[in-house]
């Protein structure tokens, strides 16, 4: 699990720093303090870090080798800050490894090539956390290198930024709840404007994007990852359906097929629920043969529409399934979800829609 720290800084005014802790008894994992506050955070009731006093997790504000032996000796838990500015420094980091718990790595000049480099150092033998400023720069750090950073520890006083970070960092791989609906019939509805999304990833079996006609069901619609005598794999590719189908973008928004664009975000999800961000790479519509798809889960009806066509799957408890093969009485993986109207993609549970 990533760790999250937020780092109280003692030029912040009384009423930020009375906030941010507060907050951080929700969202962190540590709070990191100066002296004069390290009373009041320890009312957060999560782990403290600070350069001195009783605390749980001893700062090092540089690294010194005696000192942290020092306190490793005497079973503390340490964190040292390093700074890279240049290949020098990541011997410093080199020195470090092993040594401390903790590294808290600032690097102000070069962000990635830096990182990158001290991951790999310290991988599996130190916990490296990644000083940033906000979300952004912590998203970056969390999938630098694939693996990432083993958390952030965020400086700001911006209460906005901390949320978001948290969202970042907590839900690195949320699981949706997917149910079995049985499908009841299929319509061959003529020619429409069908979207491909391409995007920047690539999935495997049992993997795509949840889409449909209405909100409140979405089918999993797996990527093009099927074998076939005919056409090769596009493993980054979801030939979702129509313009006007809604597709789930996050955990709580969906967007319109017709309004997702280059950069833009997209949720994979497999079979078990388990998902991940990921972004656009291009939108491809293109006029093909449509297929209706209807299908029932426990008294609700929902529906999607397809292209028509063999290399076009669901998603099964087991496998997946071509909607050339598919017919009445097959069972399908589809998210349910609270009924109500969307808001820019938003749900808004108390809005009274009728779709069908």
């Amino acid at each position: 699990m990533k760790e999250l720290w937020i780092e109280i800084d003692e030029s912040f005014s009384h009423k930020t720093k009375k906030t941010l802790i507060k907050s951080a008894t929700h969202f962190c994992d540590a709070i990191l303090v100066g002296s004069q506050d390290l009373e009041n955070a320890k009312q957060a009731g999560v782990k403290i870090a600070a350069g001195s006093g009783d605390c749980d997790i001893n700062v090092l504000e540089f690294f010194d080798e005696s000192k942290a032996k020092e306190l490793k000796e005497k079973g503390k838990t340490v964190a040292a800050r390093v700074t890279v500015k240049g290949r020098q420094d990541e011997k410093a980091v080199a020195e470090a490894v092993g040594s401390c718990d903790y590294l808290i790595l600032d690097c102000p000049d070069w962000k990635i090539i830096p990182l990158e480099n001290v991951i790999a150092m310290t991988r599996g033998k130190t916990k490296l956390l990644a000083k940033v400023s906000c979300a952004k720069d912590a998203k970056l750090a969390l999938k630098t290198l694939e693996v990432g950073a083993d958390g952030v520890v965020l400086k700001t006083s911006s209460l906005q930024e901390l949320a978001e970070t948290a969202t970042a960092i907590k839900r690195q791989a949320p699981t949706i709840q997917l149910v079995l609906a049985k499908v009841v019939q299929l319509k061959q509805i003529g020619t429409g404007a069908r979207v491909c999304i391409d995007t920047c990833d690539l999935m495997k079996p049992g993997e795509g994007i949840l889409a449909g006609c209405q909100s409140s069901g979405l089918f999993l619609v797996q990527a093009e990852v099927h074998e076939s005598p005919y056409v090769e794999t596009r493993p980054f590719r979801v030939n979702v359906g129509p313009v006007s189908l809604y597709a789930l973008s996050s955990l709580s928004q969906t967007r319109y097929l017709s309004e997702l664009k280059a950069g833009d975000n997209v949720l994979i999800v497999d079979r078990g629920g388990k998902s991940r961000q990921t972004h656009v790479g291009r939108v491809k519509i293109e006029w093909r043969p449509m297929l209706l798809i209807e299908a029932e889960y426990e008294g609700r009806t929902i529906k999607t529409i397809v292209q028509n066509a063999e290399t076009i799957r669901l998603v099964t408890r087991e496998g997946s399934k071509s909607v050339a093969e598919l017919g009445a009485g097959d069972e399908v993986l589809v998210y349910m979800t609270e009924g109500g109207g969307r808001h820019f993609g938003t749900l808004v549970k108390e809005e009274m829609v009728i779709e069908r």
